[in-house]
């Protein structure tokens, strides 16, 4: 049986914390910074933790060796 290939997208996109958790890089802090608050792009800045549904599906159908 050959080895089963990861999605390189959501290879790129997540990432698995020690316990198991799908971590991922939040949205909207790419461009058009000037008119978004302070708060919002600190906020933005920290990573996010998928929820156990999506992730499930994450770590089964595009992580398979996760």
């Amino acid at each position: 049986m050959p080895k089963m290939k990861s999605k390189s997208s959501a290879a790129k996109r997540f990432s698995l914390t020690g316990t198991g958790k799908v971590k991922y890089k939040k949205m909207n802090l790419r461009h058009i910074l000037t008119k978004k608050d302070k708060k919002r792009k600190r906020h933005l800045r920290a990573s996010g933790i998928l929820s156990e549904a999506d992730a499930r599906k994450v770590r089964k159908q595009l992580l398979p060796y996760s």
